[in-house]
This record gives structure tokens, C-alpha cells and sequence, in this order.
């Protein structure tokens, strides 16, 4: 299978190239590649960025928990979907963006600028920002009247291809890239066949638990990240209202106390607490937002929360975890309860 890397390495400055210039890249469904051009994306033209992360992969949640591999596509700092084009959804992804979108920003200012490779372009019409706009819609069914949106999270299966997490490529693309460190590649690729062992050895549990647990703490200086719920079957999962703000500073609880939270699915009212999320506890972090209304990346069709849940500032899968995705660059945000948090008081300085 051919592999191609973006041209652009984590934390090169490019520059994000003009509507026009994208626009004339964009086939008549609004993508390059499949990958779609977004209409919250038309912000960021002309500014200046640094690639947070070259997207060589992804992960797939749509379907099933596997990796997906991509062409020519980065992330860059600090661009995040605002949702405004997509009914309002809250759930900030990160953007993709394909090389064809950016240019070197060069030392010498007078080097001549690099026009974009435009892919061939068919008989349709050309398209315009009024049509990306219409792009972002997909025409409601017979038995649900409201809005369905598409979207780059919608349509990631459209620009990727399945990436067997036997593909060792993809780790040294992540060194390569300068996405991971080789100290953190080479971490996570240690623990992650004891993770696979505790999941499917049928004896000896207590004693492969042990060392992974072991082996966690000597390589992480953290505890592992393995939950087990506290709540006996069947029983329903507690709630706790703290109507926590934008802004606000709070404490996410121990792993202990969240587990005493978790259904025997490690799940609290249908939201889950991903091993992911076991880094950030005991530590202190700004909320972010309030999050009520998320398009569903399966059916592009809004949901909406009975009670909102929080998303806090730089907490994100690290996909150190991730079944069959290690290292995925996406940096997803997490979503939490708010029975896992505490409100904590920070005073200026």
C-alpha cells in the first residue's frame, strides 16, 4: 500500500491558503480526496498556523474501533470546528487539513510562492461558498424531518483506508513526523501487548495484572489506567449537578472515586469513562464548555443531551490506550460528568 506523508512536519509554520485558491481545488461535493473543505474552516484563510500534527492516521468511530490511514493531511494548532455551519454542534473537533490547503510560509520572503496541485476537475459546476454551505446538509429521510449534516468527522471513512495495527509504518511515521517522541512511541508500544494479554488470557489473571500494573507505574510513574466499575449490576448510576461555567477551574476526582460511578459497561448514564481519560485524574484544568448537542458521526443527525456534560481545556485522547489506534493524532476531546469533577478555587496572581 502506498503511504503518502504530508509534505510538513509538526510545529513547520504554513500558511493557510486564500478562499479562492481552495475553493478551486474543491470537487463538486465540496472534498479533496473525500476529505471535506468545511465552511468553519474558511476562518483560518490567510492566517499563519503551526502544523499541530501530521495526520498520517486516524481513528475510525463510526464503525468499528480500528486505525485509518491518511494521505497528505495535517492538524494545525488551534483550529478547531466552531460547529456554526453544522447546527450548533459542540464537540470542537480538530480540523483536518489537506496539504493541497497550505503553503510553506519560507525564511526568505522572496522565494516565489508554490501554486496549489489542483486535482483534475470535472464538468460540474464550480463551486462557491454558498455551495460548500449546501454541502454540510444531507437530505432529510422520509421518517426524520430534522436536519442530517455532513461533515469531516461524518465522512472520515470517504478519505482514509483501514490500517492493520500490524502496520509497523505507522510508528515510525509517528517518530518520523515528529508527532511522538521515540522515548513515548517505544513506551506505549511496551505496554500495549501486556494490555492485549490482560484482555485475553483466561488464567492467571491476577498475576498478568500485577505485572502490568507494575510495569505501568515503572514506565508512566502513573497508576494503570485498567477500571473496574463499583456499582452492582443493575444498579442505576448516580448523578451530581454543579453547573459548573466556562472559565471555572475544577479538580477531576481519583480513579477510585469515578469507578464507584461506572455501570458494569464503565459507564455513568450512558456516557463512558475511557481508560483515555485516567492520565488526567487528581490534576486541575479550566472548563472549557458546556456540552449539550453533538452531530452523531454515524447518522449526521443532532443529538441532544438530557443533561449536559463538560468538555476542559487541553484534555484529549492521547490514544496511549486505544485498542488497534495507538497514537492516533487526532486528539479528540473528552467529555465528562460532572459527578467526576470538583469545583476548586484558583486565585489570581
Amino acid at each position: 500500500m502506498t503511504w503518502s506523508l504530508s509534505r510538513y512536519r509538526t510545529g513547520d509554520l504554513v500558511e493557510v491558503r486564500t478562499a479562492a485558491e481552495i475553493l478551486a481545488t474543491l470537487d463538486q461535493n465540496g472534498c479533496v480526496g473525500g476529505m471535506p473543505f468545511m465552511p468553519e474552516m474558511l476562518q483560518f484563510c490567510g492566517l499563519r498556523l503551526c502544523v499541530g500534527a501530521v495526520a498520517h492516521k486516524s481513528c475510525d468511530t463510526i464503525r468499528v474501533s480500528r486505525g485509518l490511514r491518511l494521505q497528505t493531511t495535517v492538524h494545525l494548532s488551534g483550529t478547531c470546528c466552531d460547529g456554526s455551519a453544522h447546527g450548533g454542534c459542540q464537540a470542537a473537533c480538530n480540523l483536518f487539513w489537506k496539504d493541497v490547503w497550505l503553503k510553506p510560509v519560507h525564511d526568505n520572503q522572496n522565494e516565489p510562492d508554490e501554486p496549489p496541485t489542483v486535482p483534475p476537475r470535472s464538468s460540474s459546476p464550480e463551486m462557491t461558498q454558498a455551495r460548500l454551505l449546501e454541502c454540510t446538509r444531507v437530505p432529510a429521510s422520509a421518517d426524520h424531518q430534522e436536519p442530517c449534516y455532513s461533515c469531516q468527522a461524518t465522512r472520515l471513512l470517504d478519505a482514509t483506508e483501514p490500517l492493520p495495527r500490524w502496520d509497523l509504518r505507522q510508528y515510525v511515521y509517528d517518530v518520523v513526523t515528529r508527532n511522538q517522541s521515540l522515548g513515548k512511541t517505544a513506551r506505549v508500544l511496551a505496554l500495549a501487548p501486556l494490555g492485549w494479554l490482560l484482555r485475553k488470557i483466561p488464567y492467571g489473571y491476577r498475576v498478568a495484572r500485577f505485572l502490568y500494573d507494575r510495569t505501568h507505574r515503572l514506565l508512566t510513574g502513573r497508576e494503570s489506567p485498567i477500571i473496574i466499575p463499583a456499582l452492582p449490576p443493575g444498579s442505576p448510576t448516580p448523578t451530581c449537578r454543579l453547573d459548573l461555567q466556562p472559565g471555572e477551574f475544577v479538580r477531576v476526582k481519583s480513579k477510585s472515586e469515578i469507578e464507584k460511578t461506572l455501570d458494569s459497561n464503565e459507564k455513568n448514564r450512558g456516557l463512558s469513562f475511557d481508560p483515555e481519560m485516567t492520565p488526567y485524574c487528581g490534576k486541575v484544568y479550566r472548563v472549557r464548555n458546556r456540552i449539550s448537542r453533538l452531530v452523531d458521526e454515524k447518522t449526521g443527525k443532532m443529538l441532544h443531551m438530557k443533561q449536559p456534560c463538560i468538555m476542559l481545556e487541553g484534555v484529549v485522547c492521547q490514544a496511549e490506550y486505544s485498542h488497534s489506534r495507538l497514537l492516533c493524532p487526532r486528539n479528540i476531546p473528552t467529555f465528562w460528568r460532572e459527578i467526576w469533577l470538583e469545583k476548586v478555587e484558583i486565585n489570581p496572581q
